[in-house]
């Protein structure tokens, strides 16, 4: 048997091996721990879908793998490494001879990924020796010849990759998919290559590859910027009272083993403000002509790590205590530090703050979070003279940046969601902050 990298979920067909858990020779028990990949801004644990004894390691610590790849060669209870490995040649030996017609071409087009609700969303892989042909009925083959569909480009779903007729429809299928997107689809800029430049030639330089995490983060910081038109909404509150607040309540909370910040206060304001503007809370669907407005608060809270930019979500903040929201902010930055967030956790976010006030700094433009249509940026607090009561007062004011997508969230939208989130903050209810 191989064990293969399973389907790792939506938008996540690959990682890097960070660590091997085992090695040939282990008894392998099903679920066990096999490794640890680094995708999807975390690190996750791949846990072993077979049991049995390891004959054999395709991957080391490195390594990038794919969705499909084979992981390792494990031979059945009992079963002997050489009985395991004739019986892994057996299953992958294809059923009938190859005849002129059926081998494959020289430079076949790449395969195609079929919906994992239909055939299984791994890629294919040979199934036998450049030559060979996959294993189906001879009726199967007549019909994909009569269709001039090559076999050698579908994925059989029976034991032993044999294809029956189910196969051919959801092949087909896809295709007719991939036709109707390709005419619908608008046509593509080609993208500008980069110039290599030698660097070196003006003094001397170290060259540092980028991280696994960085190369992610800056695929999709790219994507989500060039792909959603930003506009920036700025403001200030004035925070003096919850700072008072914090100042009383925050022995209290220390009792109960948790700090009590600025971000808990924001998080709270931000989900009162969020219920009164549903378009802010919102996705648009794959079509861009729905939007998606979600009744859940699932908010994302940007964590510096020295790896990157990590961002957990924190689940249904709207159903949290402040205590609550105070702990559970606590435990995603120590999880995001430790690189233990789990790729679950970094999904289903329905809108992202990004709070800068502990490093320091004002306004700034933060990039929106896609599938997300908004983002908050929570500059460092400062104390200024505001004019109140016909006087001057110091007040300590917190600069806000509200990023939205255009093609979702009109100028005044923004200012009217911005205006509440500042009253939001201002105006907070001191029932909800004492325990």
């Amino acid at each position: 048997m191989d064990f293969k990298l399973p389907n790792l979920g939506e938008g996540a067909d690959s990682g890097v091996v960070v660590n091997l858990l085992v090695k040939e020779g282990d008894t392998l028990q099903k679920d066990q721990p096999v490794l640890e990949l680094e995708n999807e801004k975390a690190i996750a644990t791949i846990p072993s879908s077979v049991a049995g004894k390891v004959t054999r390691v395709f991957v080391k610590a490195g390594d990038k793998v794919a969705v499909g790849q084979k992981l390792l060669a494990v031979s059945a209870p009992g079963e002997t490494a050489e009985a395991g490995a004739t019986a892994a040649l057996r299953v992958e030996a294809p059923a009938v001879a190859p005849g002129p017609a059926q081998r494959q071409p020289t430079a076949p087009p790449p395969p195609l990924s079929l919906p994992a609700q239909e055939v299984p969303s791994q890629e294919p892989e040979p199934i036998g020796p450049p030559t060979a042909a996959p294993a189906a009925s001879p009726s199967i083959r007549r019909l994909a010849r009569e269709l001039g569909l090559d076999l050698t480009r579908i994925r059989g779903t029976e034991r032993g990759g044999r294809i029956v007729m189910g196969d051919l429809r959801a092949y087909i299928q896809q295709l007719q998919r991939l036709a109707f997107q390709a005419k619908a689809a608008p046509p593509q800029l080609p993208k500008p290559v980069a110039e290599p430049i030698d660097f070196s030639k003006w003094g001397p330089v170290t060259v540092k590859p980028l991280s696994p995490l960085r190369q992610v983060i800056s695929r999709r910081l790219l994507d989500n910027y060039v792909s959603i038109p930003h506009v920036t909404q700025f403001d200030e509150a004035d925070v003096t009272r919850l700072m008072e607040l914090r100042k009383q309540y925050a022995p209290a909370y220390e009792q109960r083993g948790v700090r009590l910040t600025l971000t808990g206060f924001v998080v709270k304001a931000l989900v009162a403000t969020l219920r009164k503007h549903p378009a802010f809370n919102a996705s648009l669907d794959h079509t861009g002509e729905n939007l998606v407005l979600k009744a859940y608060y699932h908010l994302g809270i940007a964590v510096d790590t020295e790896a990157g930019l990590i961002v957990p979500a924190l689940r249904d903040a709207d159903k949290k205590s402040l205590l609550e929201v105070s702990r559970e902010l606590e435990e995603l930055a120590r999880k995001a530090r430790e690189r233990k967030v789990t790729a679950d956790e970094l999904r289903g976010g329905t809108f992202t703050l990004s709070n800068q006030g502990g490093i320091g700094g004002g306004h700034f433009t933060p990039i929106i979070n896609k599938p997300e249509v908004a983002i908050l940026g929570v500059g460092r607090g400062a104390v200024k003279p505001v004019w109140r009561d016909g006087k001057f007062e110091p007040r300590t004011m917190v600069p806000l940046a509200v990023s939205y997508d255009h093609r979702v969230i009109d100028g005044g939208a923004a200012a009217r969601f911005i205006v509440d989130l500042v009253q939001a903050c201002e105006r907070f209810d001191e029932a909800a902050v004492s325990i």
